[in-house]
């Protein structure tokens, strides 16, 4: 309910009280109070400056500092405070300064004085400003007792959504509950306001996920509360969207509390998050699942583009990436988290045009998530169109992901030739010995024709220049902290030993698996 400074004057707690300024600004809302009693005014102004908020003071500390106070003053009103209620006590503040007036006056900030005489002490003030906040004139006629009223009407009522929905009409809120992953079970609209991706963004940002209750998060004027409800042991987002801004956080915390008693009370089993499901389906190679999910999860028809795994990243920012691309190029995402690997499907319902377009944009996404995260890895596919070959691409990242950082220990995104390759390269390893003998026999004479040092150090540099530096000279340099005239000499050598061009067209394709391989299985 929302409560004004006016609103306060009106109770006990006030009585006999003195409003020295600012009159025609008491219709200032009030959502909480907090005492300003630090031993540094300056830290006390910092921790008590918050918006709506009614400030009580004695000025203990800066009670012979009218200048002092005067900052006070003029600083709480610029943070935007409610109001500023000063007791007057002997052995403190005995009158309000007319500076004081003055300079709360020109910030547009209520003061209010109240004599301390000890019959109304802090704790008396907050209770009743508390009390007022929550239950308003009348406790019967609040938002928690209407809410209850229709929630537990189960002669009215056929199941909980539409109870719910009652509810939420009559007191103007609305609510969402989505799975963990995002992904919306349950909406009730009673005005449209802002799109739900929009407001998971905006809640990410707040971090409104890791505190306990439920946090205010305001998404362009819209006034959204987020916290965590349990369901039969499982863990649901409640989403509870205060339509005009009438309620405090107290209050949607206790109606939050009440859906989840409601929710038990009807038994009511949340839908099957089939998006959640079909994408975990997808990662653990059950097509068949997959299948039986499309039409459920609304998915029937799309383009997959991309499928891809980030390890080892702060998924905080890694989200606030996807969402900013997913919302610029209009594309479908799904992800889901296991500890500290993310996976996510990319998917369109354009046409071959459009898949191109997102297709390039998944790679630009891919490079962009990368910058800035040195421990981050990034395995993806990108570039296809069927279901089929999204959940081939999982298998893939799947077998490679712990081999792949072995052949190309300086890259942190992998795409689908690096990725293909060191698959080809697990399948010899283990399972094509007559396969595996052949590509390794490509770089035999490297052990025969020099000394066993030697033939090392070539390798070496070879593996540098064709894997991880891109047939640069330079950047082996780099690699290996080697001067470049050092490195030329040294994949000369190599030519002769090699008894061909390395960098040729026929020969570089052999050279390369040849070079993955060495290096997969020397690590």
């Amino acid at each position: 309910m929302k409560i004004t400074v006016a609103d306060c004057l009106k109770l006990d707690a006030f009585r006999g009280c003195e409003l020295l300024c600012c009159p025609d600004d008491t219709n200032r809302r009030v959502r909480t109070v907090s005492v300003l009693d630090e031993a540094d005014i300056d830290m006390g102004v910092e921790r008590n400056g918050v918006r709506e908020q009614m400030v009580i003071t004695h000025f203990w500390t800066s009670r012979d500092d009218v200048d002092s106070q005067i900052r006070a003053v003029t600083e709480l009103g610029n943070k935007g405070i409610s109001a500023l209620v000063i007791y007057l006590n002997d052995d403190g503040v005995k009158r309000v300064d007319k500076r004081i007036v003055a300079a709360a006056e020109e910030v547009a900030l209520p003061v209010i004085t109240i004599n301390d005489t000890g019959k109304v002490t802090y704790s008396m003030l907050i209770e009743e400003v508390l009390d007022k906040i929550l239950y308003g004139e009348n406790y019967s006629d609040n938002i928690l007792n209407n809410t209850i009223y229709h929630l537990l009407n189960f002669e009215k009522h056929s199941n909980f959504p539409t109870a719910l929905r009652e509810a939420a009409l009559f007191n103007n809120y609305q609510i969402v509950l989505m799975t963990e992953e995002f992904n919306t079970i349950l909406t009730v609209e009673t005005r449209y306001l802002v799109k739900i991706e929009d407001a998971v963004q905006a809640a990410r940002k707040e971090d409104a996920f890791n505190m306990n209750g439920f946090t205010r998060v305001d998404i362009e004027g819209v006034i959204t509360y987020w916290g965590y409800i349990n369901i039969k042991d499982q863990r649901y987002i409640l989403v509870i969207v205060d339509n005009e801004d009438e309620y405090s956080s107290a209050e949607m915390t206790k109606l939050a509390q009440t859906i989840e008693l409601a929710i038990g009370m009807w038994k009511y089993t949340p839908e099957r998050d089939s998006r959640a499901e079909f994408i975990k389906s997808a990662v653990r190679g059950d097509i068949s699942f997959c299948y039986t999910l499309l039409d459920e999860s609304a998915l029937r028809g799309m383009q997959f583009s991309s499928v891809f795994c980030i390890k080892n990243s702060k998924f905080e920012e890694i989200n606030e990436i996807l969402a900013s691309y997913k919302k610029e190029y209009d594309f479908g995402l799904l992800t889901t988290t296991e500890g500290d690997e993310m996976y996510g499907i990319i998917y369109t319902d354009g046409g071959q045009e459009k898949g191109i377009d997102v297709k390039n944009a998944a790679l630009r996404l891919f490079d962009e998530l990368k910058s800035g995260h040195k421990d981050t890895r990034i395995f993806h596919i990108t570039g296809m169109e069927s279901l089929e070959a999204a959940v081939d691409g999982f298998k893939m990242i799947s077998r490679t992901a712990k081999h792949i950082e072995k052949v190309f220990p300086f890259k942190r995104v992998f795409s689908k030739y690096e990725i293909s390759m060191v698959s080809d390269c697990v399948y010899m390893s283990s399972g094509a010995p007559a396969l595996r003998k052949m590509y390794l026999d490509l770089l035999e004479p490297f052990e025969r024709e020099v000394s066993p040092n030697k033939g090392k150090m070539l390798l070496e540099t070879l593996s540098t220049f064709v894997l991880d530096a891109g047939m640069n000279s330079n950047r082996t340099a780099e690699f290996m902290n080697v001067h470049n005239n050092t490195v030329q000499y040294r994949l000369r050598k190599a030519n002769e030993i090699l008894g061909a061009e390395m960098t040729a067209n026929r020969v570089i394709p052999g050279l390369t698996m040849a070079l993955a391989l060495k290096r997969l299985e020397e690590v």
